[in-house]
């Protein structure tokens, strides 16, 4: 994990806008030209002050149920990928035989992704059967294979956060996931090159750091 900048280096970094090192908690120092701070939701501990109130991980279970042997009815292309706006949850295909994936997609408690308790619920595991058993009642009663708790890094209002920090002109933001942030890294990731890169082609406003706002309006549609 990486601490803050010193004091001394903010106060030079602030009259050139430059970052030009980073010390890290072990003691180790990374000199670069741009820096990229792509840290899901660590970035409110990295940047307290400026995120804290900008980005809020919360705490989402996810599990994985078994399906009957050889059954092909719960692979991909026989199932669908499925969303259930009004239960809000969703659920995938089983897919490397892992079994049927299901997850409540509403916004959990908020979580520490240092110290938070990664051990799934009862609560939270009676929710998804049931509407495992609504969505596929022939599963009503399988057999839990993984379960796990993730957590979403939320933006105010749901869209990523892409932009440089208001103090150093070679320090990047990138995060703000809010649940859909892993399906889009490739392109996430070719975004950020170009802009680094200084291209100023396809900008998207809504990514910018001006854009988050301190109080949370976002739901999980």
């Amino acid at each position: 994990m990486l601490d803050p900048p010193a004091d001394h280096a903010q106060d030079a970094c602030a009259k050139n806008r430059k970052l030009n090192e980073i010390t890290t908690a072990s003691g180790n120092r990374i000199s670069a030209g741009n820096y990229v701070f792509a840290c899901g939701p660590w970035l409110p501990k990295i940047f307290p002050d400026l995120l804290a109130d900008r980005i809020h991980p919360t705490r989402q279970e996810v599990f994985y149920f078994g399906t009957p042997a050889g059954d092909r009815s719960f692979t991909a292309p026989a199932l669908p990928t499925w969303i259930d706006f009004k239960d809000e949850a969703y659920g995938l295909p089983d897919t490397e035989g892992r079994g049927i994936k299901i997850a409540i997609d509403r916004h959990g408690s908020e979580f520490d992704p240092d110290s938070g308790d990664r051990v799934v619920t009862s609560e939270g595991l009676a929710e998804v059967r049931q509407c495992l058993a609504r969505r596929l009642p022939a599963l009503k009663d399988a057999p839990v294979t993984e379960a796990r708790v993730c957590q979403y890094e939320n933006t105010s209002n749901g869209d990523f956060l892409i932009d440089l920090h208001p103090e150093f002109d070679n320090v990047w933001l990138v995060g703000g996931g809010s649940g859909h942030g892993f399906k889009h890294g490739p392109v996430v990731g070719e975004y950020v090159a170009a802009r680094i890169a200084g291209s100023k082609e396809g900008i998207e406003p809504r990514f910018s750091l001006a854009t988050k706002a301190r109080e949370h309006k976002r739901a999980v549609f």
